[in-house]
């Protein structure tokens, strides 16, 4: 009886970490940081001589201000303004770095207002105004992105 007791305290106690590690929306990807310089387009240089234009390679996803994507304020992005169409969250630019992803979306800019997870770093989430347009968007992998400040 004792043992039956405790398998469940300890099942009880294991859920919250279980549903954490088992969620699809949190899985962890592992990723070998590697110095900025190795995700700066190879043409950087011949760039820098056209223009001021740093460009990276990231995955590129799709976010909504649903409560299971965000934080207890959906709707507010990390600097504080409201979210709107145009706004990226990322956490390896600084607030208010302007980029296009050209592959994506052609010249259309975007914002970085918000961020992510810490476990995301090389990557950009572009806000969309609904779950379904998220998710339809999905995961893009090895995009180049255009740093425009």
């Amino acid at each position: 009886m004792r043992y039956k007791i405790l398998i469940i305290v300890l099942i009880l106690i294991l859920i919250p970490f279980l549903k954490e590690v088992f969620s699809p929306t949190n899985a962890v990807v592992q990723h070998n940081f590697i110095d900025n310089e190795v995700f700066l387009s190879s043409n950087q240089n011949k760039e820098k001589e056209k223009s001021d234009t740093k460009t990276y390679v990231v995955t590129v996803t799709g976010y909504s201000s649903s409560l299971d994507e965000t934080d207890e304020e959906p709707y507010i992005t990390a600097s504080g303004e409201f979210v709107k169409e145009g706004i990226v969250a990322s956490n390896f630019l600084p607030m208010g770095t302007k980029i296009r992803i050209p592959s994506l979306f052609g010249d259309k800019v975007f914002e970085v207002k918000d961020r992510m997870n810490k476990r995301f770093y090389y990557r950009i989430d572009v806000w969309f105004p609904t779950k379904e347009e998220a998710k339809n968007f999905g995961v893009h992998y090895n995009v180049k992105i255009e740093i425009l400040d």
